[in-house]
């Protein structure tokens, strides 16, 4: 309950919380990162040009990567008379300029809240126009900013465009993978993966290059790279689908649908980070290529115990605050737990209503007590629980910079948004790879903590 000052001695209450640097991003933010990663495509939101703008903005600053996405521009006119004129030009304007393959349409806090129906203006749309060339495929998403988190927009763009998209006229030994919204880098080492264990895998989305590419001499309006629009047609007719995320498998996803429509047999995984959830992955690559894990990975697992073994030490009985979207929140949880350290507040502004229950089932047989955990969380909700908790580190991503500096405990920069580090881009996670790099890191900040906390310093561990 919140309470509003008056003249009058006592308080009124209002029915309102008020929310202080949310834990979280817009669901159409999600949704462009997302249409993003697949082949020839096109970000749209239909709203105002500063949706466009601040979230262009927003992923430039973690990618450092030229990001164009389109607005139907719509101004305080269309608040009342609608924007279906503004989408119409904004989708013909797209089409001319970038000549793309796929369009993806996000609508905003403004067209959900005047009602625009945005499915009727495209078919519409495609009734009424002719353009030179092939008319783009045209997927629209609801991502209303006011409702949910980013990652129900990432999620929801890609079950549309399987919706849009797939079909089960061709059965195939491919799999796909729907990994959730995880690095470049961690898109290009499941590509390693699943080649070494001979499988053919449709990974969507694949952002690997489009949000990571190198220098050019000219700048590309679409950039190559992508999930091939001709890989996600034939998803209805693969072998299987691993689905990667312990809470948003648990709703309706586009894995959920390439089952029930096509009967595609789905594996509901958690992300691969850490030796145990990377070993579930592995087993379920072992039984669906009829393969053995490749050597080179067997000793990555190898090298990663003996590292344990090494600096568990440094890292053992160390308390952490873990922050952020709902399934790195549970996947780093079992990996902190995996090697020593206790987490005492996991937080994130999802409201799944998952996120404890898929926490304490990575981590009652790690931890001697559950860890404090926050839904809906903001970082003035976390800062207050962080008073109290006296952890030794934070994990997560820059929002809760402010907190670290301010109690002086370090700051392990996962996830997204990172904007006052480069190379976001280019954190690798998953698997035992990932985790060799993750608990490096972790282990050397409890070494530097601890060195720039002595009154005298020292140069050997």
């Amino acid at each position: 309950m919140a309470y509003i000052a008056t003249k009058t001695k006592e308080p009124i209450a209002t029915s309102y919380v008020s929310t202080t640097n949310a834990c979280k991003l817009c669901r159409p933010i999600g949704a462009c990162l997302a249409f993003k990663g697949i082949e020839g495509a096109v970000p749209f939101l239909h709203g105002s040009q500063g949706c466009a703008t601040y979230m262009r903005r927003y992923i430039i600053s973690h990618f450092n990567e030229p990001i164009d996405i389109a607005s139907s521009s719509l101004g305080e006119k269309h608040a009342v008379y609608g924007g279906q004129a503004n989408l119409k030009l904004g989708l013909i304007n797209v089409m001319k300029k970038y000549r793309p393959r796929m369009i993806g349409i996000a609508t905003t806090c403004l067209t959900e809240t005047i009602g625009d129906d945005v499915p009727q203006i495209i078919k519409a749309f495609l009734r009424e126009t002719r353009i030179d060339g092939n008319m783009p495929i045209l997927v629209p998403v609801s991502t209303p900013s006011y409702a949910g988190t980013h990652m129900e927009g990432f999620h929801g763009a890609v079950k549309a465009v399987v919706e849009n998209l797939a079909t089960g006229s061709s059965c195939h030994d491919g799999i796909n993978i729907f990994p959730g919204f995880v690095s470049p880098a961690d898109i290009r080492y499941l590509k390693e993966i699943t080649g070494d264990f001979g499988l053919d895998a449709t990974i969507l989305p694949d952002i690997s290059e489009t949000l990571d590419g190198p220098a050019m001499n000219e700048y590309p309006l679409i950039p190559r790279g992508g999930t091939p629009i001709s890989s996600i047609r034939r998803m209805g007719g693969a072998r299987a689908t691993l689905e990667l995320g312990r809470t948003i498998s648990s709703t309706s996803t586009a894995g959920d649908w390439l089952e029930r429509n096509f009967k595609t047999k789905r594996y509901c995984l958690g992300l691969p980070i850490g030796i145990r959830e990377t070993d579930r992955f592995f087993a379920i690559l072992e039984d669906l290529s009829g393969n053995k894990t490749p050597g080179k990975y067997i000793g990555e697992r190898e090298r990663l115990i003996d590292s344990l073994v090494d600096g568990h030490k440094y890292v053992f009985g160390k308390r952490a605050v873990i922050y952020g979207e709902e399934d790195l929140v549970i996947a780093l949880t079992a990996f902190m737990a995996e090697i020593g350290v206790k987490p005492v507040l996991c937080a994130s502004g999802g409201k799944s209503g998952l996120l404890a229950k898929k926490i304490r089932a990575v981590t009652q047989d790690l931890l001697p007590g559950e860890p404090q955990v926050m839904e809906g969380a903001d970082f003035f909700d976390i800062s207050q629980e962080i008073e109290n908790l006296a952890p030794d580190l934070i994990m997560g991503h820059s929002k809760g910079y402010g907190i670290a500096r301010r109690l002086g405990i370090p700051l392990i920069r996962v996830g997204f948004p990172i904007h006052d580090r480069i190379g976001g881009q280019r954190i690798l996670l998953i698997g035992y790879r990932g985790a060799q790099g993750l608990f490096d890191l972790v282990a050397n900040a409890m070494i530097q903590a601890k060195q720039d906390g002595s009154s005298v310093g020292y140069g050997y561990m």
